[in-house]
C-alpha cells in the first residue's frame, strides 16, 4: 500500500506541476472529473486506514485518549473533523459492501455515503435486509445525480421504490418521531456579554420558525440603494422591531406586577443636554442619543430623574403621542414617511421634529411617523426634519448627500 500510495503522490506533484492554461476545456472538464473520483478514492483509503488504527486501539497506545484526540493531533484536525471521521470511518466499516464498492469506485463521496448509510439503516430497521439491499442500488444510482441534501430529502421516500407496501405506515411513524423530536429539541438561550449586549440562539420548531418568517420577513429587506445594512444587521433591526411592535399592544401578560415595558433612567440634563448616558433597568448603560430616541417610543416609559434623584415623571401621557394624536398622524403620514420607504403604520415610531426635551409640543405640528431604522437615522445622522406648507413631512439631506438640499418626502404612501 505504502509504495502505491508513493507513486500516487508522484503523479499527483506532476499534476501539480502541469500548465492547466494550455488544456483546451474539454480536457479542463475531464481532468476536473478525474480528480474528483481520485478524491473520493483516497478518501475511502484514509477511512479504512483511520478504522484500522481505531480498532488496533493505535491511540491510546500513544497516550491520546481517543483515536479523535491523536488525529487532531497528528493531522492537525480540529477536533469536531476528527471526531466525524472516526463516526464515518465506522459508518462505512458498518456499510453494505455496496456502498463501500461506490465510495471506493470514486462514484460517491463522503458526505453523500452518510447519505445513504443513514437512509439504509432506516430502510432496514423499518422492512428489513431484502429492502436494504434494493435500497443501496436506488441510493448509489440517485447520488450520481443529486448533491447530499437533495439526496437525503429524496431519501425519505425510498420505501416507495424498494418496499411500497410499509411505505405509508413508516413515513406516518417518521413523521411523528420527528414532531417529537423538534418538540424536544425547541429552546432558545440569551447569553449575556460582558458589555451588556445579548447573544441569542437557539432551534425553533417548525410552527414557531413560520411565524417568526411571516412576521421578520418583510422587515428585513433594504431600505433602499443608501441602505448600508448588512443582511444579519437588518435582522436584528426587524427583530427590534417585533419586540417595539409588541409591547405597543399592550397585550403582553404582567412581569412581575406591572405591565411588560423598558424603563430608561436618566437626568433631566442628560436628555436636554445630550450629556451623559441612562441605565435600563437590566443595568445596561445607553448613550444620550440612544436615550432620546427611545424618549419618542409610546412604547418606551422614560423616567427622568432630577439633580437629587427625585422622579420628576415616569411615562407622561401628556409627552406621548397616542390615542387620537397618533391617528390623526397615521392619516397624515401613512408609513414612515422617510423619503422612499415602504414601512406601514403600525411599525413606525412617533418622533417629535423638535424634541420634547428641548420644549417640543405633543402636537400633530410637531410630529412624524419614522420605521424604527430612520428613526435610529435621523437621531444620529444630519438630516432635517419639518413640515412643508401643506403640514405633509419634509427631509432635507446633508451637504455632503446634496450640496443643494434640496427637500425630499417620501412619494411612497402617496402612490398607495
Amino acid at each position: 500500500m505504502l509504495e502505491g500510495l508513493a507513486r500516487a503522490e508522484a503523479a499527483v506533484g506532476d499534476c501539480l506541476d502541469a500548465s492547466t492554461w494550455a488544456l483546451p476545456e474539454h480536457d479542463l472538464v475531464a481532468a476536473l472529473d478525474t480528480a474528483h473520483r481520485l478524491e473520493q478514492r483516497l478518501a475511502a483509503v484514509k477511512l479504512a486506514l483511520v478504522r484500522e488504527l481505531d480498532g488496533r486501539g493505535t491511540a491510546t497506545a500513544q497516550g491520546a485518549s481517543s483515536t479523535a484526540v491523536w488525529l487532531r493531533d497528528r493531522l492537525r484536525l480540529g477536533v469536531g473533523a476528527a471526531r466525524r471521521l472516526v463516526e464515518l470511518a465506522a459508518t462505512l466499516d458498518a456499510a453494505p459492501a455496496g456502498v463501500r464498492d461506490a465510495l471506493a469506485g470514486g462514484a460517491v463521496d463522503v458526505e453523500q455515503v452518510r447519505v445513504i448509510a443513514d437512509t439504509i439503516s432506516t430502510v432496514h430497521t423499518a422492512a428489513g435486509a431484502e429492502a436494504a439491499e434494493k435500497a443501496v442500488g436506488v441510493l448509489v444510482e440517485w447520488a450520481g445525480q443529486f448533491e447530499p441534501t437533495l439526496l437525503r430529502k429524496l431519501g425519505t421516500r425510498i420505501l416507495d421504490h424498494v418496499a411500497p407496501e410499509v411505505a405509508d405506515a413508516a413515513a406516518k411513524a417518521a413523521m411523528e418521531a420527528e414532531a417529537r423530536r423538534t418538540c424536544r429539541d425547541r429552546q432558545v438561550t440569551l447569553s449575556e456579554l460582558r458589555d451588556g449586549r445579548l447573544r441569542l440562539s437557539g432551534i425553533l420548531d417548525g410552527e414557531a420558525a413560520g411565524l417568526l418568517r411571516a412576521a421578520i420577513d418583510p422587515l428585513t429587506a433594504s431600505s433602499g440603494p443608501d441602505d448600508p445594512r448588512s443582511p444579519g444587521q437588518r435582522r436584528h433591526d426587524a427583530f427590534a422591531d417585533l419586540c417595539r411592535l409588541a409591547l405597543r399592544t399592550g397585550e403582553l401578560p404582567e412581569h412581575g406586577g406591572e405591565p411588560a415595558q423598558v424603563v430608561v433612567t436618566t437626568s433631566f440634563e442628560t436628555l436636554a443636554q445630550r450629556l451623559g448616558a441612562g441605565t435600563l433597568d437590566t443595568g445596561l448603560h445607553l448613550t444620550p442619543e440612544t436615550i432620546r430616541r427611545l424618549a419618542c417610543d409610546a412604547a418606551i416609559l422614560p423616567a427622568v430623574l432630577g439633580g437629587s434623584g427625585q422622579t420628576l415623571d415616569v411615562g407622561r401621557q401628556r409627552r406621548l403621542i397616542t390615542g387620537p394624536l397618533r391617528r390623526a398622524l397615521v392619516l397624515r403620514d401613512r408609513g414612515c414617511a422617510f423619503p422612499g420607504c415602504d414601512r406601514p403604520p403600525r411599525w413606525c415610531d412617533a418622533h417629535h421634529i423638535h424634541h420634547w426635551a428641548d420644549g417640543g409640543s405633543t402636537s400633530l405640528s410637531n410630529a412624524v411617523l419614522l420605521c424604527g431604522h430612520h428613526h435610529r437615522h435621523v437621531h444620529h445622522g444630519e438630516w432635517t426634519v419639518r413640515l412643508g406648507g401643506d403640514g405633509h413631512p419634509e427631509f432635507v439631506p446633508p451637504a455632503w448627500l446634496d450640496p443643494d438640499r434640496l427637500p425630499r418626502r417620501n412619494q411612497y404612501h402617496r402612490r398607495t
